[in-house]
């Protein structure tokens, strides 16, 4: 059996570890493409202008337009060329961070996130859109980023709803990676591009990204809380440490190396309801990891402990939570249709898969959610 394992080459996060920066940019060389929002620069623009001057490096300004799309990239890939940029930094949220995977092509690539709101930081793939915002494709490298920098002062500064966001995405990957170790199902560690390398791009999860996955859910149980309280006060605690590497590392390669299951496929159905559009992707993946362990019939204990750390930081658990507060059989059958597509993650769970199953499992997590926040309220 073949398995896969991939992450970055470095990862650290620290307080004011931004002040290191210009140190990585200079492994590389004197200059670096910024790919980031100027919201994003100037939040941080001290802090640059800072390791600029210690390690006489030059940040190359791109201007980018915010889309992560394919004429976005060529034209920033032309910016890279003409001024001889030694390596690439995407700093901020998604879009630029996705953006300078794709200008960087797996090469000499520094990703600084400014909020902990998904596991994407270190990650080998990316998305692409049109210049309009519509999904296009996705894009996967040979490599992960070669250095992932978090400066947990910065993210303790961002909205807290950002880092709850984050939880919400993290509290599916242990559950997913189960699922697909269950399965022995593939995962995105296993050459997605192999076949145009000659290389069979089938692979199955490791033990360690399992661990990592596991470890990814324990810490969201002792640390989120007291995580959520510190980024309510703008302070940086072990807690908020802890928390800010559950979000972007551990479940990060948990869920790259260890797979997706139906949480995240659910969760992309659930796009397809008005109602969710103004919340977060790890909003909506909270409540779809409800969905997953009642389609799996999962024990009650466990789902009364994930129901409770989401009620407790204040994560959706119903569909009321994402805006919905009616779904028609109709608009129903369309999420799980669309969660249910071939070549949707939701296959990667142990035992076959239905429209009629996932649709069900959606409507009883609804019901299970709202009978819960009664509960409580009570």
């Amino acid at each position: 059996m073949r398995r896969a394992f991939i992450s970055p080459a470095k990862y650290v996060q620290g307080e004011d570890e931004l002040l290191n920066l210009g140190y990585y940019v200079r492994t590389f060389g004197e200059s670096a493409l910024l790919i980031a929002h100027p919201e994003d620069v100037a939040r941080v623009k001290a802090k640059l202008d800072a390791t600029a001057g210690k390690f006489n490096i030059t940040f190359i300004e791109s201007g980018f337009q915010g889309e992560c799309s394919r004429q976005e990239v060529a034209r920033l890939q032309a910016i890279a060329k003409e001024q001889r940029c030694a390596c690439t930094i995407g700093l901020g949220g998604g879009k630029a961070i996705d953006t300078a995977k794709c200008v960087a092509e797996g090469e000499a690539l520094i990703i600084v996130p400014t909020i902990a709101a998904t596991d994407a930081p270190t990650s080998h793939s990316a998305v692409l859109y049109t210049p309009e915002g519509a999904f296009d494709d996705y894009a996967y490298f040979k490599q992960s980023p070669s250095v992932v920098m978090i400066d947990t002062t910065v993210i303790a500064n961002a909205p807290t709803r950002f880092l709850v966001a984050g939880m919400g995405d993290a509290i599916s990957t242990y559950f997913e990676a189960r699922a697909t170790a269950r399965s022995y199902s593939n995962v995105n560690a296993g050459l997605p591009n192999g076949v145009r390398e000659g290389i069979c791009g089938d692979a199955k999860g490791t033990k360690t990204a399992l661990a990592l996955a596991k470890l990814c859910y324990e810490t969201l149980l002792e640390d989120g809380l007291k995580a959520k309280l510190s980024c309510d006060r703008n302070v940086v605690t072990p807690a908020l440490e802890n928390i800010v590497e559950a979000n972007i590392l551990l479940s990060g390669l948990g869920f790259e190396s260890g797979g997706l299951a139906a949480a995240h496929a659910i969760h992309n159905g659930l796009t397809s309801l008005e109602g969710t559009h103004s919340y977060y992707h790890g909003e909506k993946v909270a409540f779809s990891t409800i969905a997953q362990l009642v389609l799996e019939n999962a024990d009650q204990d466990e789902l009364d402990e994930v129901l409770s750390f989401c009620a407790s930081v204040g994560l959706p658990i119903c569909l009321a939570d994402l805006g919905v507060d009616s779904i028609s059989n109709e608009e129903l059958q369309e999420v799980a249709q669309k969660a249910c597509i071939p070549e949707e993650s939701i296959h990667s769970m142990p035992f076959p898969i239905t429209v009629e199953a996932v649709a069900a499992a959606i409507m009883v997590a609804d019901q299970i959610g709202r009978e819960f926040k009664k509960r409580k309220e009570a």
